[in-house]
Parts: C-alpha cells; structure tokens; sequence
C-alpha cells in the first residue's frame, strides 16, 4: 500500500498533540491551559481537514476513472 501524504501528515499532528498534551499537564495556571485547550483544538481540526481532503481526493479518483470509462464506451 502506498504512503500518502495525509498520512504523514496525521503522525506528525499526533505528535504534535502528544506534546501539547504533556505541556497541559505540566502548565501552572488557567491561561497556560486555556491556551494549550485553544491549540489542541486546532490540532483536531486540522486532523479533520485532512481526513476530509483524503476523501475528496478519492472521489475525484473515482469521478476521473468513471469518466474515462464513459470515454471508452
């Protein structure tokens, strides 16, 4: 199976969150946290967008390849 992008990309945010996560751990105060909340959160999000991305791309894989099934006949 091939390595995608995407999936590079996923390990690298899930690091990215396991240092994040530490750092809550270890933060003092409420703004420390409440900072550390706001960058996990975007962390999710951009776990999501590539997600999303991965599936666009394979349907526009499958929109291509019906399309040149449609050539053909």
């Amino acid at each position: 199976m091939e390595k995608r992008h995407g999936d590079e990309i996923q390990k690298e945010l899930d690091i990215i969150s396991s240092k994040v996560n530490a750092l809550e751990a270890s933060a003092s105060d409420k703004q420390q946290k409440a900072l550390l909340g706001i960058i996990k959160l975007l962390i999710e999000n951009q776990k999501h967008f590539v997600k999303e991305s991965d599936h666009l791309r394979k349907a526009m894989d499958l929109i291509t390849m019906q399309l040149f099934e449609l050539e053909k006949k």
